[in-house]
């Protein structure tokens, strides 16, 4: 199939851009870039691949409710590691929180500092 268009940015709503960019930074290792002009609303960390990460600050943020459906959870980002076992303990270490609900086996759910879900899959070729 042809392809229609590339992603390039991911942005996620929080209520402080800085903090919640600093979090993903940790995780990936990606820098936050400086280079936004000043605004404190948006920051943004770009990886070696071509794809931004993105953090808007919005007045009155709800963070979801995952798994429920009174907030779901919108979106939700992967992130492949090696171990499991390690990729958590380094997650919690930053500031995650580990989700009560666990779905699989091959992964895990977390939820960043202001409580959007994420996952850490396993990829033994990470």
């Amino acid at each position: 199939m042809a392809e229609i268009a590339r992603l390039s940015l991911f942005a996620l709503d929080c209520p402080d851009a800085r903090a919640l960019a600093e979090f993903y930074s940790q995780l990936t290792g990606w820098p936050v870039d400086d280079d936004g002009g000043g605004d404190a609303d948006w920051v943004e960390l770009r990886s070696d691949g071509g794809i931004t990460l993105a953090f808007q600050q919005v007045e009155d943020y709800r963070a979801p409710n995952w798994p429920s459906t009174d907030r779901p959870q919108q979106a939700h980002v992967d992130f492949d590691v090696p171990d499991l076992d390690e990729g958590e303990r380094r997650v919690l270490a930053i500031g995650a929180r580990k989700a009560e609900y666990q779905p699989g086996e091959t992964f895990r759910v977390y939820l960043d500092p202001v409580g959007h879900p994420f996952c850490l899959v396993l990829n033994r070729d990470a």
